[in-house]
């Protein structure tokens, strides 16, 4: 069996770089051996990218992208497909897990400046994947065609209608109609099953492929490749990702499958903030709920939307909250310019960037939790200061992180 199995691994050999790919990319692969708890969300993003992309197909076989029959579809998938109750539950629950291992995934490279020099084009292609994650998110969110879904859509709609000049032609354009109807749930689940899915797998390939030319992060923050050992030319702090990394990962796997469907079994709605409970009512065009509001990984971006409540300059509310909610986000790939710290990692930086990095998730964390309720002034006020404290986190970087009192790195990881 053995001399079979080499046999045919050297005739796919002669024909496709298989054993190459594989030394490059995992056996001879050397990442640096301090990983620690916060580098298992990179792998388990991969792990949901799977989940969806394999549970996307199934529900496409028995979706109709009709105004007139999706949340009945959605209905039929739910109550009369075998499990298809459990492949749209893994489907939506995935949905919100791959937003907690990203936002977690990114957190990580906050902390230990995976942005900076030599990883800027690996962190915006992060960004790209992140951008496109939301587009995808959003199309996503619009499929089941319930209250919430064509409402958040007309919300989200509007906001290309703010921008000077070309908004009501742009929303026209993205809706197929002057309205939000059957033409635009069929280009929004094009989008959703075909095109985004295309260009988040291979911003993905790239992101892998850029990671593996430069090399991984770690907490220290200490290029590997900058000490090798001089006979083999292998990073003395380095070990092959496989076995090592790979069977380390199994356990996060485990442990995030242990939470995936204990969500599932037990609470997919996750007390609205999953799937909301004006999503189970078919869309009404003539009824509009009570309270909009995104799914949680949106909230955050939607209150700094909603906190802009005066006209400036020749430019109206609307637009500059538009343009606020585009700003939150796009600011992220400033940041491998913005850091002017001597150190990478957050172990050797001073207390400015660890106070003013704790102000900005308080801050991400309280402007979520005011998009999920309804606008009052005092919550508007709250959302008005969180959002300059949000922004004032990268503002003022170049000045805090150059005086900030740092530790000299170690010259090996520990």
């Amino acid at each position: 069996m053995s001399k079979r199995l080499n046999s045919i691994i050297e005739w796919v050999d002669e024909r496709f770089p298989l054993t190459a790919n594989w030394r490059a990319h995992l056996s001879e692969y050397y990442a640096p051996k301090n990983f620690n708890f916060w580098y298992y969300f990179g792998s388990l993003a991969m792990l949901v990218l799977v989940n969806q992309l394999i549970t996307g197909i199934f529900l496409t076989m028995n979706y109709k992208p009709d105004a007139s029959l999706a949340f009945a579809s959605v209905e039929y998938i739910m109550r009369d497909v075998d499990y298809g109750w459990l492949i749209r539950y893994m489907h939506s629950t995935g949905a919100s897990m791959f937003f907690v291992v990203v936002y977690l995934h990114m957190f990580r490279g906050m902390m230990y400046g995976s942005y900076r020099k030599p990883r800027e084009l690996l962190w915006l292609v992060g960004m790209a994947i992140f951008f496109v994650l939301m587009s995808l998110a959003f199309t996503g969110y619009i499929l089941p065609w319930g209250q919430m879904s064509y409402w958040g859509a007309q919300v989200i709609v509007s906001m290309f209608g703010a921008i000077p000049f070309i908004g009501e032609t742009l929303s026209n354009w993205l809706l197929g109609d002057f309205t939000l109807s059957d033409a635009a749930l069929n280009r929004f689940f094009a989008y959703h099953v075909v095109t985004l899915p295309i260009l988040l797998v291979t911003l993905v390939l790239v992101h892998i492929i850029a990671l593996h030319e430069v090399g991984s992060n770690n907490p220290d923050g200490i290029e590997i490749k900058a000490n090798r050992n001089p006979e083999t030319k292998i990073p003395v702090d380095g070990i092959p990702f496989h076995p090592y990394y790979s069977v380390k990962d199994i356990m996060g796997v485990v442990v995030f499958l242990m939470v995936f469907c204990g969500i599932i079994f037990f609470a997919p709605e996750m007390g609205g903030y999953f799937l909301e409970y004006n999503n189970f009512v078919p869309a009404n065009t003539l009824q509009t709920p009570d309270h909009i509001a995104p799914v949680w990984y949106f909230t955050p971006y939607y209150s700094m939307l909603r906190a802009v409540t005066v006209n400036f300059l020749w430019i109206d509310a609307k637009l500059w909250g538009v343009i606020l909610m585009a700003a939150s986000v796009v600011v992220f790939c400033f940041l491998p310019w913005l850091d002017k710290s001597p150190v990478k990692s957050i172990r050797y930086k001073g207390p400015y960037f660890k106070f003013a990095l704790t102000l900005f998730v308080i801050s991400f964390f309280v402007l979520g939790w005011l998009g999920t309720k309804a606008p009052t002034p005092l919550f508007t006020l709250l959302a008005q200061i969180f959002t300059v404290i949000y922004f004032a986190f990268f503002i003022l970087m170049p000045w805090y992180s150059k005086i900030d009192k740092t530790k000299p790195e170690p010259k090996r990881v520990k």
